[in-house]
Parts: structure tokens; sequence; C-alpha cells
């Protein structure tokens, strides 16, 4: 096995290792939010106060779904590993692993981008 695809295999363990510790209840989704661009094209540094805020994440586990009023159980409308569109404000700041997530509800996601 190349020495990369290790790397990656032990840091998606570790993940899953994470998240069997934690799981969002009903319509909760956690996501880990990308981070911002610290550098132009051109190689300037952007100062922190200038980045701005990230909208964009993908979602690492997801809930089962909240009850309607006959009790039925609706899941939730994404998937792991699928890339959202996250409000300006908002979500729950959790860290898990030394690492940094949000909880956000279902309803609260702006939308979910199409895989190609």
């Amino acid at each position: 096995m190349l020495p990369l695809r290790r790397v990656a295999l032990a840091i998606i363990n570790a993940q899953a290792r994470a998240f069997k510790k934690f799981v969002p209840l009903f319509d909760r989704i956690l996501v880990e939010r990308y981070l911002p661009e610290t550098k132009t094209k051109g190689g300037i540094m952007i100062p922190e106060k200038a980045q701005g805020k990230v909208q964009e994440a993908t979602v690492v586990a997801v809930g089962k779904g909240s009850k309607n009023e006959k009790g039925e159980v609706s899941p939730v409308s994404v998937g792991i590993g699928d890339k959202v569109l996250l409000p300006e404000y908002g979500g729950t700041k959790i860290v898990l692993e030394e690492k940094e997530y949000f909880l956000f509800r279902d309803g609260d996601l702006l939308g979910k981008f199409e895989s190609q």
C-alpha cells in the first residue's frame, strides 16, 4: 500500500472512531467546514479578519431523522459525505479529536451540492 494512502486511511479511521463516540440525535447533522483561503493565487497572505466565513461544509454524521404527527421517522435530507451550503450564522460548535465541527438541524441547511 502506498504511504500516502496509508496516511489517508489512518485519518479516516481516526475520524470514524471520533464519530462512534458522537451520534447526532433526531434531525441534527454534524458537518466539517472547509478552511478559508489563506493566500491569493498570487501568493499574498490574506489577513484572518479579511478571510470571510466559509459557508460550505462536508457532512460527517447524521441523526436518524425527526418524527412526524403519525410517529413515523422522516429521514434527514443529506447523507455522510455530501457537500452542503450552510447559513452565515448558527450551528453549535463541537470539538472532537481536536478538530472543530458544527451541528445543524436538517432544516437549517440552505442546500446540497450535486456530485459530478
